[in-house]
């Protein structure tokens, strides 16, 4: 971070949450353009990705047929060669007639078969039957007998088990002519065929995963690190007006949102589209009555999904909504809870926190309830729609205009059918929340920056800096302000001095500070340092010159000595020891159990008074021509306030300092005072003439005094 510090405006009842997840995108086209349009630089990965989900999802569509063909390879492996059968009787058939017809005994033999096959005699087969082959197998004359004679004994209505036996007693050469057989070698082929494809299809589905991850995490990191870079680039004008979890929401939720969408629903809805279409075409190739009736069957479901999804959308809003409610209660409840204790406010605030509960519970309840029903209407389309194949198909198979093989293939298709639709649904959803997500995002990246500074090239060293602030007709007004908050401020600050800023709240005390310092552009007039106007030198320089201590104490997750001598480097121990004596820090960090290597943070219980010296002791750390304290020691207690009074004298040795308090005990000792009223200066000079001028100045710090 540039800033050494930076306003942060406390956060309301939706400042966590950010925004809702249900909230929709202000122009979704403009939202989803400007999306694409930021990943330009990833367009390679992201084109190999939606050619592999494309890839993947042609090969998956292609598999059924190619079962359909397994299937049916196999019924062939499970039922009675027909086509030698039929051969085998026709060709008996036509070799008894044509001998008959030869020999003009049609009649008599053909009366003497009538009357009992099983008894013919051996001159007549001989006459009657010629042996013949049927791929390649010879079937003597003897087992054509066979064969007919066990023929002849079989009823018209027998079932396929009593064919089977049939066929069991029959010849050895008539069994290896009809018995089933399985052509296993295609059957192997077309089964390693199905593997290869189902293996492709998921290498394929895979590889773009792994393409579209890191497009969603390069992406992300990206947007992160703009957004770290926004910040720093952003006028305190802005943090202002936003809450701190709107801007928190934005680089954590909304670019999680834009990095998910990237990683699952893009090349998925890519996938999905594809196989849905293509699954429409295929079925309609394979066969246009059972197309029709797979779809039919799975649409009458989706209508009714479709209808529960637009009655219950509204649930999920308000379930965002309330638990927005809730999470604001329960945060402003946790960050004030001193108050409500010390207020006995403990009662209405679990009687707010009920109400909000029992709503959440509320649209939870509905909002799951139609979430939950989603599943099995999901399972219902698709066992509709197997049983609809099934029946239709049977009809189909029984009048032989389509095999078994067809149903086993549009089982497969009413699955690949289905499926998409849920998944289309889903990522049209998600593209709506990311296009939320991203407005918000480009919407932060695109703010005003504070003024470019490219064309300033002049510094000020600190080591040669002599100290010499001045203030010329500075006029300065807040944007949302009716008039000026500062007006025609005009002072001198001389090398060495301590100049203490006095005045009542509102007065613009620290908002002097703020536009020294360039966290705000000025309206009017001037600002120098050492004779240089401010507008000449950059922020970074500005800050460099300046130490400040604020009232508001910061602490991160570190050490006490890493917290102290927080962006400096080759800061000695023995320095940091020092500081912390002079401030009356060294005892405390004593009772630490590492000492001054104890690992502290933000949340750790460490009073506010030794939060103060913690920051305190960061300032003195810092080696500047310029020191700021604004209120520095508002939090400690008299005694402490001496000790620190003390080092910060001592601080401000050769150095201008810059005071603001409101405890005026702590600068009767500055060497200028000022004391400011509706942005104007209205007296100044010492603590002795300020007093002996019973101004405004004796009024303020009498009136500390007044029991």
């Amino acid at each position: 971070m540039q800033d050494k510090t930076i306003k942060t405006p406390s956060r309301g009842p939706m400042g966590r949450m950010g925004r809702n997840v249900g909230e929709s995108a202000k122009d979704f086209k403009g939202a989803i353009k400007r999306l694409f349009s930021e990943l330009k630089s990833y367009r390679v990965l992201i084109m190999i990705a939606i050619i592999l989900a494309i890839l993947s999802s042609v090969l998956s569509i292609f598999a059924p047929n190619k079962l359909s063909d397994l299937t049916d390879e196999i019924s062939k492996g499970l039922v009675v060669n027909k086509d030698n059968l039929e051969e085998l009787s026709s060709k008996i058939q036509d070799n008894a007639s044509r001998k008959m017809s030869n020999l003009n005994m049609v009649q008599n033999l053909q009366s003497d078969m009538m009357t009992d096959i099983t008894e013919m005699p051996e001159e007549l087969k001989n006459v009657l039957f010629e042996e013949f082959e049927i791929d390649g197998i010879k079937i003597p004359v003897d087992d054509q007998y066979e064969f007919v004679k066990e023929m002849s004994t079989l009823d018209e209505n027998a079932d396929a088990n009593t064919l089977y036996k049939k066929i069991d007693e029959m010849p050895e050469s008539i069994q290896n002519v009809i018995k089933p057989v399985m052509n296993i070698d295609t059957i192997k082929a077309i089964a390693i065929f199905l593997v290869i494809l189902y293996l492709c299809s998921s290498l394929f589905n895979y590889i773009q995963s792994i393409c579209m991850v890191q497009v969603a995490n390069r992406f992300a990191k990206r947007l992160r690190g703009d957004i770290s870079r926004k910040i720093n680039k952003l006028p305190l004008k802005y943090f202002d007006k936003h809450q701190t979890g709107d801007i928190l929401s934005r680089v954590t939720n909304d670019v999680d949102m834009i990095a998910q969408t990237m990683n699952q629903s893009l090349a998925n809805l890519v996938s999905s589209i594809t196989l849905f279409l293509g699954t429409i075409i295929m079925m309609f190739v394979t066969n246009w009555v059972m197309a029709i009736t797979a779809i039919l069957a799975s649409m009458i479901g989706f209508m009714g999904m479709i209808t529960i999804l637009k009655k219950s959308q509204k649930y999920f809003v308000k379930k965002q909504t309330e638990l927005g409610n809730l999470d604001g209660h329960v945060e402003e409840v946790y960050s004030g809870l001193n108050v409500v204790k010390v207020y006995n406010g403990k009662k209405e605030s679990d009687k707010k926190f009920d109400e909000y509960n029992k709503k959440v519970c509320e649209a939870n309840r509905k909002s799951q309830f139609a979430s939950g029903v989603m599943m099995p209407i999901m399972n219902f389309i698709g066992n509709f729609g197997y049983v609809a194949v099934c029946i239709v198909g049977a009809l189909l198979t029984m009048n032989d205009l389509i095999s078994f093989g067809v149903i086993v293939a549009f089982i497969s298709y009413v699955r690949l059918f289905t499926s998409p639709l849920s998944q289309i649904a889903q990522g049209l959803t998600n593209l709506q929340s990311t296009a939320a997500a991203s407005e918000r995002v480009f919407e932060f990246l695109d703010e005003e920056e504070m003024s470019n500074q490219k064309e300033i090239t002049k510094t000020l060293n600190k080591e040669d800096v002599k100290g010499k602030i001045e203030f010329k007709n500075v006029v300065f007004q807040y944007d949302d302000n009716d008039k000026p908050t500062i007006n025609n401020f005009t002072a001198l600050a001389k090398p060495g001095q301590k100049i203490a800023i006095v005045g009542p709240t509102g007065a613009g005390k620290t908002t002097m500070v703020n536009l020294l310092m360039k966290f705000y552009e000025i309206n009017s007039g001037d600002i120098k340092i050492d004779d240089v106007s401010i507008n000449e030198l950059s922020r970074e320089n500005i800050h460099s010159l300046f130490t400040m201590v604020l009232q508001d104490t910061w602490l991160f997750k570190g050490t006490v000595k890493e917290n102290i001598i927080y962006n400096r480097k080759d800061v000695s121990d023995e320095k940091i020891r020092e500081v912390c004596k002079e401030v009356g820090l060294d005892h405390f960090i004593k009772t630490l159990p590492k000492g001054y290597n104890s690992e502290i943070g933000e949340t750790d219980a460490i009073s506010s008074g030794q939060r103060q010296l913690l920051t305190i002791a960061r300032g003195m750390i810092e080696d500047t021509p310029f020191l700021i304290l604004d209120e520095a020691t508002s939090n400690v207690d008299t005694r402490t306030e001496e000790l620190v009074q003390k080092a910060m004298d001592k601080l401000a040795e050769g150095r201008t300092s810059f005071i603001i308090a409101h405890r005026l005990s702590t600068i009767k000792n500055a060497d200028l005072i000022l004391v400011m009223k509706n942005g104007n200066i209205i007296e100044q000079g010492n603590h002795q003439e300020l007093m002996e001028k019973q101004g405004a100045y004796a009024e303020l710090y009498n009136s500390q005094f007044e029991l």
